[in-house]
């Protein structure tokens, strides 16, 4: 039996719902805005490699290491980008959360706090887990800052640790949470939230 199981989650007008081949074109249109796949350090997908990027997600959701989500507008139904858990690793009950990107329109806003918001929710909450994990490129600052507002701490730099698009090799920024840190960070979450308005 999978330890993470399909899931639609829902806060604020931004619903996260399993990746499915039916996204193809919305994701497609959300990288598109602002060719999110021509920034070196993330793993955003080309127009034409969309379907692939998605395939491997379902792929991964089989072997159980994986579980991709569109992250979708619930009033109009746009996806706005992707995200999710992978590196799942049931026995200890850590997962990580990552290949996170969104449309340049939406980022800035309230829906990459309230997707972390939904997804730490679950894994702490529902799942059980003992710890949530995240890791980038250590040249990808904003996601670096992205993850510290969330409440995660920096655990090291794994260097020479994998591939970027263009073929040189990164160092990765490790950072995690444990569950006695998230009662703290989600108030700290939900009280940034309170300013803006739902989607």
């Amino acid at each position: 039996m999978a330890f993470v199981k399909p899931v639609t989650l829902c806060d604020r007008g931004v619903r996260l719902e399993p990746l499915a081949l039916d996204h193809e074109d919305g994701l497609r249109a959300a990288a598109a805005d602002g060719a999110l796949w021509k920034l070196r350090v993330t793993s955003v997908p080309t127009p034409e490699e969309t379907r692939t990027y998605i395939e491997a997600a379902l792929a991964g959701r089989e072997q159980g290491l994986r579980m991709a989500f569109a992250v979708v507008a619930e009033a109009t139904g746009q996806v706005l980008g992707t995200t999710g858990y992978h590196d799942i690793h049931a026995a200890v009950k850590r997962l990580e959360i990552g290949y996170t990107w969104y449309a340049q329109s939406v980022q800035r806003t309230h829906v990459n706090r309230t997707a972390k918001l939904l997804l730490m929710g679950h894994a702490f909450d529902t799942l059980g887990c003992h710890v949530v994990g995240w890791r980038t490129d250590q040249f990808n600052f904003a996601s670096q800052r992205a993850i510290e507002r969330l409440g995660a701490r920096k655990d090291g730099v794994l260097r020479g640790h994998a591939l970027r698009r263009d073929g040189t090799i990164r160092d990765t920024v490790m950072y995690s949470m444990r569950a006695g840190e998230w009662p703290e960070a989600r108030a700290h979450l939900l009280y940034l939230l309170q300013q803006y308005a739902p989607l």
